[in-house]
């Protein structure tokens, strides 16, 4: 469906400020299905993304500034999503015995477990959204010009 249609308005100010707009209207709908791929596993986007970043780790620690750096929803309170995923089972936070004013955070096995099939879920979404209706090369294509734009 064209933006247009979507958004039911028949033209804009210029390209642009339409690919602006294209774009700001498919990352929440893409973001709509994630979530809706997620909910039956009890997690938000956002601490999906906490875990990927720990799963990353590789069992090294992380630090709530370091995930606060690395999320993606940079508007999103990391210490907040910690102390949920912590309720939950699926990470811990422990003191650092080197500084004792750190806390450092872990992924769980629980947390593992989970974020394997999270990971299922939202990479089924992205090959109904994204795999199946675009080619490797139009992906390669977008990449290049989302990265140029952030450049």
């Amino acid at each position: 469906m064209r933006i247009e249609e979507a958004i039911k308005q028949r033209e804009f100010v210029h390209t642009h400020h339409k690919a602006h707009i294209n774009i700001l209207f498919t990352a929440a709908w893409l973001n709509q299905f994630t979530s809706s791929s997620l909910k039956p596993l009890g997690i938000t986007v956002q601490q999906f993304n906490i875990l990927r970043i720990l799963r990353g780790r590789k069992g090294e620690p992380s630090t709530v500034k370091l995930l606060t750096e690395r999320m993606i929803d940079k508007m999103s309170n990391a210490s907040r999503l910690v102390d949920k995923l912590v309720k939950k089972g699926l990470v811990e936070r422990k003191t650092c015995e080197v500084d004792r004013r750190r806390v450092d955070v872990f992924i769980t096995d629980a947390g593992l477990d989970l974020l394997e099939q999270a990971s299922t879920a939202v990479e089924q979404e992205i090959q109904k959204r994204m795999v199946d209706k675009i080619t490797d090369e139009e992906a390669k294509e977008m990449n290049r010009i989302l990265d140029k734009i952030r450049s």
